[in-house]
C-alpha cells in the first residue's frame, strides 16, 4: 500500500516497528484511554465488512452464525473465546454435513439434456414415472440411514402428488452417485435395503456413477 516493490520493505518495516516499541510506546502511557480507544476504533472500523456479512447470510447460514459468534465473542468476552466459538460452530457444521449430507431431487431443464436440482432451478421438470436423485457426499455408517430415509420420503411425496395430478405412478428410481468418492459397508447395506424395499413396491432402481449432463 505504501508503494514498496521488494522484500527489503519488510526489513525496513521491522526496524521501524522495533524502534516504535522501544522508544515511542512508553510515551503512550500519558495518552488518555479514551483517545487510545478512538485510535483503535478508527484503525479497525474498516475491518467490519457489512457486505461480506450479508453475503455469508445469503450463501451459508452456518458461516454467518460462526461469523456472528466470533464477533460477539471478541466484543463481549475475549479474542480467544471468540475464536473458540467460531471453531466450535465450524466443527458442528462439519458434523452436520457428515450426518446430514445433501441429497438433491433432479429435474430436466426444458429443451436441454441437463438435469439439475429442482430447488435451485425452478424450471427443471421431473420425469413422469421416474424419480432422479443425486447424493452429494460419501456414504458412511453415520449418514447411510438418513440418505435411505430421505429417498423413501421423496418417493412417497412424489407418488402422492402424481395421484392427485393423475400422473403415472413411480416405476423407476435413478440414483446419481457421481459425487460419491467413498462408501463403506454400512452404506452398501443401506442401498441394498433400499433396493429390496422398492422392489416390493414395483420400483426399479438404477445406480449410476456418471454425471447427468
Amino acid at each position: 500500500m505504501a508503494g514498496c516493490h521488494t522484500a527489503v520493505s519488510n526489513i525496513v518495516m521491522s526496524i521501524i516497528v522495533l524502534l516504535t516499541l522501544m522508544i515511542i510506546t512508553p510515551l503512550f502511557k500519558f495518552i488518555p484511554n479514551a483517545i487510545l480507544a478512538a485510535i483503535i476504533i478508527s484503525a479497525v472500523v474498516n475491518l467490519v465488512d457489512i457486505g461480506a456479512i450479508v453475503l455469508l447470510w445469503k450463501v451459508d447460514k452456518f458461516d454467518f452464525i460462526a461469523c456472528m459468534g466470533a464477533f460477539f465473542g471478541v466484543i463481549f468476552i475475549s479474542i480467544e473465546i471468540g475464536i473458540l466459538i467460531a471453531v466450535c460452530i465450524s466443527f458442528a457444521k462439519i458434523l452436520l454435513h457428515v450426518t446430514r449430507p445433501r441429497v438433491a431431487l433432479l429435474g430436466n431443464l426444458p429443451g436441454t439434456t441437463f438435469y439439475r436440482n429442482i430447488k435451485q432451478y425452478p424450471t427443471a421438470a421431473t420425469i413422469p414415472g421416474a424419480v432422479i436423485v443425486r447424493v452429494d457426499s460419501s456414504i458412511y455408517f453415520s449418514n447411510s440411514n438418513y440418505i435411505k430415509d430421505i429417498i423413501l420420503r421423496w418417493l412417497t411425496d412424489v407418488e402422492e402428488l402424481n395421484k392427485e395430478s393423475s400422473l403415472p405412478s413411480i416405476q423407476h428410481l435413478i440414483i446419481d452417485m457421481s459425487p460419491v468418492i467413498d462408501i463403506d459397508t454400512s452404506g452398501i447395506h443401506a442401498l441394498e435395503d433400499l433396493i429390496k424395499s422398492l422392489k416390493k413396491r414395483g420400483v426399479r432402481v438404477r445406480i449410476t456413477i456418471s454425471q447427468f449432463v
